[in-house]
């Protein structure tokens, strides 16, 4: 049912679904990298680079993440944040970690027991990353959705992670999606309080996590304590695919045509990837950013965009 006694991520593999949402349980809280001193360390290294997000904790749930950190700005630099987090009331990003080669060994060694086990339903994982949050008490991560599946891992203090399903219009529609892989907007990605009646919850301790499909929205709320969590993100051939459909779906509603939803017609999806796939590859649209650089270049780990 579980991964192999060496991994350090397990999850009920026997009911992995890649596009639903799941709880994990994960061996990295006590790991090297992921106590204070060596995020500390790891902030300095990135300081003055776009490796670093950071906001005050004034931001709430509809905050848009495209705005937020000019909105509610930490005017703290990055030592005084990390070593301050349990009074600094802020939220601070270390972004593509896998930048650092130490931390690239820590994003393999989490993941390469675990990637036969998900490739049996979702094949071909590329484009891996690292993504680690520490937040003050009382912060909230705004309503959000992201452009690859992610492996959320509680290193400490305690979140309530609100996840809604990947396919649920209701909270986030079609053509949001459509728009947000092709230009990374997430101005059609509105938070309603409503919303919290449809999410999955999962109230995660260290050694605890959550499975969080690509665009599947989410929101996050830490707890009494500071908050330190890993996040590992990666794509798949099924996830490059989806998002390409959407990147053409989104210029074909620019120019009036409103299309069916990913994944409602086989064929018809078969073909809007395969005119995608030619767009990109003549360096049209979907094959430069806004729009993700993992549906132009497959390349092991993610690229810093």
């Amino acid at each position: 049912m579980y991964a192999n006694a060496t991994a350090l991520i397990d999850m009920d593999w026997a009911s992995f679904d890649p596009w639903r949402p799941q709880a994990v349980r994960h061996r990295l809280t006590e790991h090297p990298l992921l106590q204070p001193d060596q995020l500390v360390a790891l902030g300095k290294r990135f300081q003055g680079t776009t490796h670093l997000f950071t906001f005050n904790n004034h931001a709430g749930a509809d905050a848009n993440f495209d705005e937020v950190a000019r909105m509610y700005p930490n005017r703290r630099s990055v030592t005084e944040t990390l070593q301050q987090i349990n009074s600094a009331k802020a939220w601070m990003l270390l972004r593509h970690v896998q930048a650092d080669p130490a931390y690239r060994d820590l994003i393999n060694t989490a993941l390469d027991p675990i990637q036969p086990t998900i490739e049996r339903m979702d094949p071909g994982m590329y484009y891996r990353a690292g993504w680690i949050f520490v937040a003050s008490p009382h912060t909230t991560t705004p309503f959000h959705i992201d452009r690859n599946h992610g492996i959320l891992l509680q290193i400490r203090g305690t979140k309530k992670v609100y996840v809604w399903d990947q396919d649920d219009i209701a909270v986030c529609s079609e053509r949001a999606r459509d728009r947000f892989h092709s230009s990374h907007n997430l101005d059609m990605v509105k938070w309603q309080e409503e919303f919290r009646e449809r999410a999955h919850v999962f109230e995660v301790a260290p050694g605890m996590g959550a499975y969080i499909p690509i665009t599947s929205p989410h929101m996050v709320e830490t707890g009494t304590e500071p908050s330190i969590t890993i996040s590992l993100t990666y794509s798949t051939r099924a996830t490059r695919h989806n998002a390409m459909e959407h990147v053409l779906h989104d210029l074909l509603r620019r120019h009036g045509v409103s299309p069916p939803a990913v994944g409602k017609h086989k064929l018809l999806d078969e073909l809007t990837y395969m005119s995608a796939s030619a767009l990109i590859a003549m360096r049209g649209v979907g094959s430069r950013p806004p729009a993700c650089p993992s549906l132009a270049r497959k390349t092991a780990f993610a690229v810093a965009d």
